[in-house]
């Protein structure tokens, strides 16, 4: 009997269900179309449109901040290399006048002038200090080249360095003005060199 009447019961009817739902879409739709559904409408559209203007303020506030920051941060990263920068050329001149090696005071002298040309050529100056210190460590071959071939992280830990720094010195050599060398470039290659000779306490 009780399955019965859940089974007859008139939230099972169709009918009954379509007629309940035109019913209520009609009065929902009446609501809508009134006075008072057109003021409330008006309402929630208003706090709609205010709750989106205060998120697009937030948003172009904390956009103006990052901004802000990172402008600082970026200030901050040139300050900071410029410093870098003027130290380590101070402690390049210092050098010129204390290095034991007078053709490493020569190649600095290249490397502070105002010539492209002086830059290369203390690339290659330097290229051949390194290969009399190859030389003077024993290394055996014909050419810097050979002897680099010729050693290993073992017996020449500063063997990255060099092949780096003799990689720039044969474009020069080999590509000539053709091989454009910025001052920058032309600086920290001569940095290169001046770590291995430092480590060997060749200059």
């Amino acid at each position: 009997m009780q399955n019965d009447s859940i089974i007859t019961s008139r939230y099972f009817d169709p009918d009954y269900l379509f007629f309940k739902g035109v019913f209520y879409a009609k009065k929902i739709f009446a609501f809508v179309t009134s006075e008072q559904g057109i003021s409330s409408g008006k309402t929630i559209l208003f706090f709609i449109g205010m709750f989106a203007l205060i998120v697009i303020c937030y948003s172009a506030v904390r956009l103006l901040e990052i901004r802000r920051k990172e402008h600082a941060h970026l200030h901050h990263e040139i300050e900071e290399y410029a410093h870098n920068k003027a130290e380590y050329e101070k402690h390049l001149r210092e050098e010129i006048g204390g290095s034991k090696n007078e053709r490493w005071s020569k190649t600095l002298n290249y490397i502070f002038s105002q010539e492209s040309s002086d830059w290369k050529l203390a690339i290659i100056e330097a290229d051949a200090i390194l290969e009399n210190l190859m030389e003077d460590m024993g290394f055996l071959g014909e050419t810097l080249g050979d002897r680099l071939k010729s050693a290993n992280q073992q017996n020449f830990p500063q063997l990255t360095k060099a092949w780096e720094a003799h990689t720039i010195r044969n474009k020069i050599a080999h590509e000539g003005l053709a091989f454009e060398l910025s001052h920058f470039e032309a600086k920290r290659i001569i940095a290169l060199y001046e770590e291995i000779f430092h480590a060997y306490g060749f200059i």
